[in-house]
């Protein structure tokens, strides 16, 4: 088809009317302070995990030292706002983060000292 056989309203069109995206985003400022906690503090456990080579069956993905790193910022993150975010928000984040850590346990070859792993200086020592 060329311009001459187009109908006219689709000929002076140059584009289809982009998406305004604009109004299909949220502002920050409408966002709950619990929604953005708890959001940050899965892409930890998330991250974690991954570095863990927990991800899948006989992953071959495995950083211990990037693990650690992660898993102390997602515990001075859970210890920190769990008064904020409450008992409801805070539970089931202090459970994969003591998962996290007991992983972590079990995949380092030189295992740490209790109190001396990752996040236990926010957590204390963690025990199977």
């Amino acid at each position: 088809m060329t311009d001459a056989t187009l109908p006219a309203d689709t000929a002076a069109d140059p584009a289809p009317e982009s998406p305004d995206y604009d109004a299909m985003t949220r502002d920050i400022a409408d966002v709950p302070a619990v929604e953005v906690i708890t959001t940050v503090a899965v892409h930890l456990l998330s991250a974690a995990a991954v570095n863990l080579g927990l991800d899948k069956p006989d992953s071959e993905h495995k950083d211990l030292d990037e693990a650690r790193k992660l898993i102390t910022a997602l515990a001075g993150l859970v210890t920190a706002s769990a008064t904020e975010i409450s008992s409801f928000h805070a539970a089931p984040l202090r459970d994969g983060l003591k998962s996290l850590q007991l992983a972590f346990r079990e995949a380092s070859i030189v295992p740490d000292e209790p109190g001396q792993g990752p996040g236990e200086k926010f957590t204390g020592p963690v025990f199977g």
